[in-house]
């Protein structure tokens, strides 16, 4: 599946804020290496090596289209690199002290399975910090997959989308982290993002959610996808005069190893 890093930060505002939230709950003052787990365009990687400039900074992210957007954004800064590989098969090094892991662990499916080990790896006083999106019963997901798996569609569309079951709860997350000898920090919040433009909740996500559907279709299926989905979601967010508001539910858990 390729991702499209333009359409990602379409909403830039919107998807930049969890990862302020998210990372300013980190206390970390002079970490050696930190490592951003799905860094997708690289931007917000780059705060990160702006905030610990004598720190090593590793984006890490399996889209070469990402990558590739983030090598031209990074420039000359001298403590930040980003990588190609599977978030799945990494492993931190001797030398990592933060992680982050900003909305793209949802993509993994192991993940949950993953994270006992990661943090038991981390060195007594490391950070890991991770947020997901808690939405998968949303409108916009619910009828994405009722759609998804319609007489229409179900055939094409046989397990490509994720459920409910693509991310823990916050107490989840909250339980491993304590049970690997973390102190930890976990809540959620519920943006209520106002979206201007017509079929807005469509263009948002276009950006993430919906593109399995698109990656799997071929364009003219993908387009008539679009337009029934959008009339479904056209009832399930109305637009107003001040534009369409679409709440976002995220997962947020930070934790320092003691």
């Amino acid at each position: 599946m390729k991702w499209d890093p333009a359409k990602y930060v379409q909403f830039g505002d919107h998807r930049r804020r969890p990862f302020f939230d998210l990372t300013a709950r980190i206390d970390a003052a002079t970490p050696r290496e930190v490592v951003d787990l799905g860094c997708g365009p690289g931007n917000l990687t780059a705060t990160l090596a702006e905030r610990w400039p004598e720190a090593k900074v590793v984006g890490l992210d399996s889209s070469a289209e990402m990558l590739s957007k983030a090598e031209a954004q990074s420039g000359s800064v001298a403590n930040l690199e980003f990588r190609l590989g599977d978030i799945a098969a990494w492993t931190p090094s001797a030398e990592t002290d933060v992680v982050v892991s900003n909305a793209a662990l949802q993509w993994v499916p192991e993940h949950v399975d993953l994270l006992p080990a990661w943090l038991a790896a981390l060195r007594p006083g490391a950070w890991f910090a991770l947020q997901v999106p808690g939405n998968f019963t949303s409108p916009s997901h619910t009828l994405m997959r009722e759609l998804a798996e319609s007489p229409a569609w179900a055939e094409k569309l046989n397990g490509v989308l994720r459920h409910e079951d693509a991310v823990a709860d916050a107490a989840r997350y909250l339980e491993i982290m304590l049970r690997a000898g973390y102190a930890v920090d976990a809540w959620e919040t519920t943006y209520l993002q106002v979206l201007p433009g017509d079929n807005a909740v469509l263009e948002w996500v276009r950006g993430t959610a919906l593109r399995p559907v698109l990656a799997a279709l071929p364009p003219e299926d993908g387009s008539e996808f679009e337009r029934v989905y959008a009339q479904r979601l056209a009832g399930a967010y109305p637009s107003t005069e001040y534009g369409t508001v679409y709440p976002f539910r995220r997962i947020f858990v930070a934790g320092r190893k003691l």
